[in-house]
């Protein structure tokens, strides 16, 4: 498999109102995250597991205007917080990206202290599929942001994407794609659901 699910992201106007219905469905404090000074965003963070974690993510009205469209089509994001994307993380970010509809895209090179990533950003910010395909991200060395997260006892239990070519989409991924704990079904729009156990019970962040 060339890819696999490395983390979530839930868009939201502001950061804090973002972090404030995370925080409020979960039941759990996010840790610290950062800014990005390339894409004018910074996010929160949270970890679900060993190796997976949640990104809160809104534009930093203190950061600097991109000169390209952000990622995660926030320059469009509207409404409430919620789940507007997933992250699959890979080795072979090249081939990834042949496996997937083909788009304009840039690679851009990041980094945040010592973490260093490489992320395919599509040039009008959305992923294929309406954005639902996941964005691609590879993480350079063996700094990853999940391993140094304080654990909440939150795991994720299943991902859940919502299209109205649920069929087309499955048959993208299911080639190159881990879909353990991911489930892709039909609906009238683009959504998506993650089912999530925590210290007081399960919950969904939509």
């Amino acid at each position: 498999m060339l890819m696999r699910l490395d983390h979530l992201a839930v868009s939201a106007s502001t950061l804090a109102q973002g972090v404030a219905y995370v925080e409020d469905v979960l039941g759990v404090s996010l840790d610290g995250g950062g800014q990005h000074p390339h894409m004018g965003t910074h996010n929160r963070l949270l970890s679900l597991g060993p190796e997976i974690y949640l990104e809160v993510i809104a534009i930093d009205p203190a950061g600097a205007v991109p000169g390209r469209a952000r990622w995660f089509d926030l320059d469009n994001f509207a409404g409430a917080p919620r789940l507007t994307n997933w992250i699959a993380q890979c080795d072979d970010l090249s081939g990834a990206l042949a496996a997937m509809p083909a788009v304009d895209v840039d690679v851009l090179d990041l980094e945040r202290g010592d973490l260093r990533w490489q992320m395919a950003v599509p040039a009008d910010g959305c992923v294929p599929f309406d954005g639902a395909c996941p964005a691609l991200i590879s993480w350079g060395g063996t700094a990853h942001p999940a391993g140094r997260l304080h654990d909440h006892g939150c795991r994720l239990q299943e991902l859940l994407i919502f299209h109205p070519e649920a069929d087309a989409l499955r048959g993208v991924l299911a080639p190159v794609m881990d879909m353990s704990g991911v489930r892709v079904q039909v609906a009238e729009a683009v959504g998506f659901e993650a089912h999530i156990s925590t210290p007081s019970g399960a919950k969904v962040l939509r």
